[in-house]
């Protein structure tokens, strides 16, 4: 299989925080720590008609970062869920450290991540959804083969990644749901040439997709942007409300 994102690098654990003050709440799916953002209105709701799956970049879910694009997408009708498969260890815990070395952090991560994921959408599923649930998923870095795993499902309606990391030509190969991909011009996981790689794959298989690409911006804009530059967070916004138009589309 040829590779098509690579592993996360140095750029990965760069990082502006953002600021603002985060409303969802965490609760144990599986006995891991999940942040869980309710649509305003449905806050003591049991079962939701939409649910967005998030799988985060290696900051992971309850980074503050993180945790207000969850609001975002919350915000505009969806439950949004966020698996914490770093389980209390993200990255940024480590910035900074004489010696560390991302490669041998994140392998191990990416094992357990993968024995996570599965039974965590069953039972997110189980808890909040109902037999007219529409389930979208989005993906930062890390998480983007999750979203590509859920694209080649039947029960998704759609899903999104931006800036990504670990997939691989099968990835694109086995897309059946729609997929937007928000891309940075700058980035070393997923270049050029292997970013027209997976559009071209695309239209073999023919699966319904949506390529965005700013320009002038690096792996990781979508999370981790500079807002006080104003075109990092002109890419920032507008890649988070091209997610939600995309999913709303399909969902309508």
């Amino acid at each position: 299989m040829s590779t098509l994102a690579g592993p996360p690098g140095e750029c990965c654990i760069k990082t502006v925080q953002h600021s603002g003050t985060p409303r969802g709440n965490v609760e144990k799916i599986v006995d891991v720590e999940t942040y869980i953002s309710r649509p305003p209105g449905l806050e003591t709701s049991e079962r939701y008609e939409k649910i967005l799956l998030f799988f985060s970049d290696v900051f992971g879910p309850l980074y503050i970062n993180n945790r207000l694009i969850q609001d975002y997408f919350a915000s505009h009708g969806y439950l949004v869920v966020g698996l914490d498969y770093f389980e209390g260890d993200p990255v940024y815990l480590h910035r900074g450290k004489e010696g560390f070395n991302i490669g041998e952090w994140i392998q191990p991560k990416r094992t357990r991540a993968d024995e996570l994921v599965p039974k965590w959408i069953d039972a997110v599923k189980e808890k909040y959804g109902a037999p007219d649930t529409k389930y979208t998923t989005v993906g930062h870095c890390f998480g983007a083969p999750y979203v590509m795993d859920l694209v080649a499902s039947d029960w998704l309606v759609a899903g999104a990644f931006a800036h990504p990391a670990f997939l691989n030509e099968d990835h694109f190969r086995k897309a059946k749901k729609p997929i937007l991909l928000s891309c940075a011009e700058i980035d070393h996981t997923f270049p050029l040439e292997a970013r027209r790689k997976a559009e071209d794959i695309l239209l073999e298989v023919k699966a319904p997709y949506h390529i965005q690409v700013f320009g002038g911006v690096e792996h990781g804009f979508a999370i981790r942007g500079n807002d006080k530059d104003q075109a990092a967070k002109w890419a920032k916004e507008q890649s988070a409300e091209a997610i939600i138009s995309w999913f709303n589309n399909h969902c309508a």
